[in-house]
């Protein structure tokens, strides 16, 4: 097995790989679908890609070593370092951003992508990506 380094180049590189397969999936499937349809195309064209992810699981929330019921979702974990959480809305609020750098936050995740199918075109307006402290102390 494999170990891979995380480093700012392999998680622009990934991000690339990943926007790419939005694209693709948006270029096939087109806009106006519900979201669980582009969720498990995604799957799919990740799976086509070779990329490993997880998805839909429960992201676990600790506080003074108690385990919280709080259940929040992540749409998918790429690689164990990239959060994205999909969408397919008319246009993106703030909500879903704090929700994607909660999400970044608590899997200790240093970027995140919010994509959004509900566009014309997702590389241009369809995605927007975060990074948070854990990316600034990474290697170039």
């Amino acid at each position: 097995m494999k170990t891979i380094t995380i480093s700012k180049k392999y998680l622009d590189d990934l991000t690339y790989e990943v926007v790419g397969a939005a694209i693709e999936v948006h270029k096939i499937m087109g806009r106006g679908l519900l979201e669980s349809v582009y969720q498990q195309c995604m799957q799919e064209e990740l799976i086509h890609r070779k990329i490993n992810f997880c998805t839909e699981f429960k992201i676990p929330i600790t506080y003074k070593n108690k385990v919280l019921s709080t259940e929040f979702r992540c749409d998918f974990l790429i690689e164990n370092c990239l959060v994205i959480e999909l969408k397919a809305v008319n246009e993106i609020n703030p909500v879903f951003e704090a929700q994607l750098l909660t999400y970044m936050k608590l899997l200790k995740a240093p970027k995140g992508i919010l994509i959004n199918f509900n566009c014309s075109n997702v590389f241009f307006e369809g995605q927007k990506t975060f990074v948070n402290e854990y990316f600034k102390s990474l290697n170039p």
